[in-house]
């Protein structure tokens, strides 16, 4: 059977590769190019790059090697417009709105798990296959063995059909596995780091990337609590709900977090300690995916990555939106992020926050 590997350049999709490959698939490595480097210059000067090489290049020559060490063709296509038109462009337009996005989530909806499964189609493929820290069992999306790494929220967008034949080969492994494994064979990604950042796009200075798509709109901020100005903000779309680090807000030097924002008015609003502004009890999400038959009333859900799972209720308000009630109430729930549904270990979809409330209200200053 003939599987294509979505090669990134890093430690998991290699030692994905090596296993594949163990478990007696013909396996072909696919790299990606969703983005060009070489627009605005900013990777340029970079004393931790290697010559000047662009840091999608570099990941480009690590996939190669690692596939020349472990005997397998690698192929690359490029998918530039694509993550242009699917992934960037809905990532300036939630940012425009005020929220906060998640690129990572739509990265996998339409580039990896469509347009990648695609590109595998004309290889002749039977399976896709990538890095990621999620199972499949028994046709359904399950969490890893791996909780720190599990990966099933990032995937919460990714329809029943685009399962389909997809193999996650590292489901079992945690991470410390999966280096050892990397070491073991010798490869020269195995003590790379995590890449972080916007998803293909790399680590930057967010600020000054966003500069070249979206305008800076300085705007005052206002302590909540005493409806008083404290000072400017740079723009509301460099802040998140709950942001307490770098802030650099009026010289202040007291602990404070973001709890608001008034795209109107333009306005951040910020509190210095009472949490009660972060607390809802209740949200709606839209663009919903279910990747099951099951239609659950109670379940648990996640908010962000990497939090813990809630008990939620879900009320059915008609086929593209869903009242999600955690009465108990939640911090920081924020409009734009991905509200994704367990049913115990299975991952069986999610939507994207459209708004939040408390009491049967929408907060005010979200």
């Amino acid at each position: 059977m003939k599987v294509v590997i979505g090669m990134s350049g890093g430690v998991d999709s290699s030692v994905a590769a090596i296993l594949l490959k163990e478990q007696g698939y013909d396996v072909i490595g696919l790299f990606m190019r969703n983005w060009d480097t070489s627009v605005n210059g900013d990777f340029l000067g970079n004393p931790d790059l290697n010559n000047n090489i662009c840091p999608q290049e570099q990941d480009y020559n690590d996939a190669l090697a690692v596939c020349e060490k472990i005997g397998i063709p690698l192929h690359r296509v490029d998918f530039v417009k694509e993550y242009w038109d699917y992934v960037f462009t809905y990532f300036l337009d939630e940012l425009k709105k005020g929220r906060t996005p998640n690129p990572d989530v739509m990265c996998n909806k339409y580039i990896k798990f469509d347009m990648f499964a695609k590109e595998a189609q004309k290889l002749g493929c039977d399976f896709i296959a990538t890095g990621h820290y999620a199972k499949m069992k028994d046709g359904q999306l399950c969490r890893a063995k791996d909780t720190n790494k599990d990966q099933t929220y990032f995937l919460s967008q990714v329809s029943r059909e685009q399962l389909r034949n997809v193999l996650f080969p590292l489901g079992d492994l945690t991470k410390d596995e999966v280096r050892k494994i990397a070491l073991d064979n010798g490869l020269i990604t195995a003590t790379k780091k995590d890449s972080t950042g916007i998803c293909f796009i790399g680590e930057r200075n967010f600020t000054k990337f966003l500069e070249n798509y979206l305008p800076n709109t300085p705007g005052d901020v206002i302590d909540i609590d005493h409806n008083e100005v404290i000072g400017k903000h740079i723009g509301l779309m460099y802040y998140t709900i709950g942001q307490r680090r770098g802030l650099n807000i009026g010289g202040s030097k007291e602990r404070m977090f973001v709890v608001g924002k008034d795209l109107n008015k333009n306005v951040l609003y910020i509190s210095y300690g009472n949490t009660d502004y972060l607390i809802s009890d209740s949200c709606i999400i839209d663009t919903i995916n279910f990747n099951t038959d099951k239609r659950p009333i109670n379940c648990t859900a996640k908010f962000r990555y990497r939090q813990i799972d809630y008990d939620v209720s879900l009320e059915y308000l008609n086929d593209d939106e869903i009242l999600v009630k955690y009465p108990e109430g939640v911090k920081a729930v924020t409009p734009g992020q991905a509200c994704v549904l367990y049913d115990g270990e299975e991952c069986i979809g999610g939507g994207i926050i459209k708004e939040v409330r408390k009491n049967g209200e929408k907060l005010w200053y979200l």
